[in-house]
């Protein structure tokens, strides 16, 4: 069998993945939703946080997660590594590879060619993190939507698929779980 595209992300209601300037702090971390998500997404946290925050990285759904360049960014410099418990595999044009980034991969090949290799590599499942342009690069790859839909509306930012042609495309509910702290937890798989 081979390996699954999941893209697990935090949207506002409106379908913003984070603000015009990477803003990312109106959604909920905090709540009746976090305990529950956490044990069907373990491990989707950075190593640190997740450590100091006393929640295990291992054992989680993914063994590699995929990110754009500006989602990676958004720890540098305190995160060079952020995902340690993971195969990271950024994919950028023209940036360097921070100090303290060694066991990160950067690259600049297609990133579809790059998901069909990975893909077809022995492994668990792959976490597409961020950003919505390298969603839209790679929505025909995606096998699953796992959409931490938030209680909030952002008006302008980073949408879900950026760039994105017109050419719809159903994906069929799986679960959709909503929770009193306002967010609806709603997962989707590929036709």
């Amino acid at each position: 069998m081979m390996r699954e595209l999941t893209y697990y992300v935090a949207v506002s209601i409106d379908g913003y993945i984070a603000g015009p300037d990477g803003e990312f702090d109106r959604f909920l971390v905090e709540g009746d939703h976090a305990a529950p998500i956490w044990a069907r997404y373990g491990g989707t946290a950075p190593t640190a946080l997740a450590e100091a925050a006393g929640l295990p990285v291992e054992g989680g759904p993914f063994d590699t997660v995929l990110m754009g360049w500006n989602t990676y960014a958004v720890g540098l410099p305190q995160l060079p590594s952020p995902y340690q418990h993971l195969r990271q595999i950024v994919f950028t044009r023209g940036h360097e590879a921070p100090a303290g980034a060694e066991d990160v991969e950067f690259t600049d090949r297609d990133p579809v060619e790059v998901v069909r290799e990975l893909k077809a590599e022995e492994g668990s499942g792959i976490w597409l993190c961020g950003g919505g342009a390298l969603a839209a690069v790679l929505r025909d790859e995606i096998d699953r939507l796992a959409l931490k839909r938030n209680p909030v509306v952002f008006g302008d930012g980073i949408p879900l698929f950026a760039r994105s042609s017109y050419a719809p495309e159903a994906f069929r509910p799986t679960a959709v779980t909503a929770f009193d702290s306002g967010v609806v937890l709603a997962e989707y798989a590929r036709g």
